[in-house]
């Protein structure tokens, strides 16, 4: 996998058209699940409703796509294809169309699970992709590949001057649908060496949330996504911190994901209240945190401009019920609620139908969150003098 995190932004794509699946600022929300209170699905059969930065649409464009679909099918020809250029003439920015075989591997992504080699990587000004990380355990790893190494061609085709969301889907084998098991060959070079590699692809889990102790007791909790079980993984780690101490939230880079997950995070720190309201079709709905959250330990959060959607909701909340100091840059500015619908070959539409709101009211969509402090290249500490002004010395 590549990139910071195993998610790679979502796309129109036709069947069989390569496809990375990843959140890239999604903010999911399970509609089957109940995550959107009052959202359609709840029987657990429909697909998930997500939010993400867009232009807008009515909500007659899930009929309009559907319609398009079904005559499409009667006229023996594919419901996705035309349902991609309906979607395509809405202006709706962040409306998408997947096949039910890529729309099932996005849940599985949101799930913590993905397939792939185990390798994070990143494009160089010259266009060569460097290994910036491989997984401990993954096939990579046991084939030896190394932070550092240059992967220069998957299955024989060269990949230097690749975007790193191609190279991610070939190293996926999502053009072909590879599952787990099936063989990638890698070209690398290391220093002078190069050589080629065989790896098989496997499942393999995500970690979305890390924790660290700076000196003197101060922890950092980063979250890259918000993946299942991420806001019980927060709160746990809260509870490890040593007591008195404060925490830094780095949310840098968070591309978004399931909004419960974002609102259970909430929860570690806030005690009950309310998180954000969003809208569903003109219909207004809160979002609100459980009770019994630490709300006396000095807190931090730090964002940047890829901190997108259900990061941004989550620092909103923070800052609007003065419960962190918000450090950092500007964040993304994805705001915007998307609901799905099923089409009549399986595929999947979703299409934009309303957008959420800070406590205080204030929309994120288009126009992102302002850090209380600017911070530049040393933002972390930054964030360790913030704590200092706020009780906590991690001298």
């Amino acid at each position: 996998m590549s990139g910071r995190d195993p998610f790679c932004q979502p796309r129109r794509s036709r069947a069989g058209a390569t496809l990375t699946l990843v959140f890239a600022g999604v903010l999911v929300a399970g509609a089957a699940t109940g995550s959107l209170p009052g959202a359609p699905g709840g029987s657990g059969r429909k697909p998930p409703a997500r939010a993400a930065g867009s232009t807008g649409l009515a909500p007659a464009g899930h009929e309009q796509v559907a319609k398009a679909a079904a005559e499409a099918m009667a006229d023996g020809k594919s419901p996705m294809e035309a349902a991609e250029r309906a979607v395509s003439r809405s202006g709706d920015r962040w409306g998408a169309v997947y096949s039910q075989g890529d729309y099932e591997e996005f849940q599985e992504a949101l799930d913590g699970q993905y397939t792939g080699v185990g390798l994070w990587a990143r494009r160089e000004r010259d266009g060569r992709i460097d290994v910036t990380g491989v997984r401990t355990g993954s096939p990579a790893a046991d084939a030896g590949i190394r932070r550092g190494d240059l992967l220069r061609s998957v299955d024989g085709r060269k990949v230097d001057g690749l975007p790193v969301t191609e190279v991610v889907s070939m190293l996926r084998g999502d053009a072909d649908d590879a599952p787990a098991g099936t063989a990638v060959s890698l070209g690398l070079q290391r220093g002078t060496r190069a050589w080629t590699q065989t790896v098989r692809r496997a499942r393999l889990s995500t970690d979305p949330v890390t924790e660290r102790r700076l000196t003197g007791g101060v922890t950092v909790i980063k979250i890259t996504a918000f993946a299942k079980g991420v806001g019980d993984k927060v709160r746990a780690a809260v509870r490890r911190s040593p007591s008195g101490t404060g925490i830094i939230l780095d949310l840098r880079g968070n591309s978004g994901g399931l909004v419960a997950e974002a609102v259970t995070t909430a929860s570690a720190f806030l005690d009950g209240g309310l998180v954000a309201t969003y809208d569903v079709d003109g219909k207004q709905r809160a979002l609100h945190a459980d009770r019994g959250g630490d709300t006396a330990r000095p807190l931090v959060a730090l964002v940047d401009g890829g901190t997108m959607s259900a990061a941004e909701l989550l620092t909103g909340a923070l800052q609007d019920r003065g419960r962190a100091v918000v450090v950092g840059s500007r964040t993304f500015g994805k705001g915007s609620v998307q609901m799905p619908s099923r089409l009549p070959d399986g595929s999947v539409a979703e299409l934009t139908v309303g957008h959420y709101r800070t406590p205080s009211g204030r929309s994120v969509d288009g126009h992102g969150i302002t850090p209380d402090l600017d911070a530049g290249s040393d933002a972390l500490g930054r964030a360790r003098t913030v704590l200092t002004g706020l009780g906590d010395d991690p001298s």
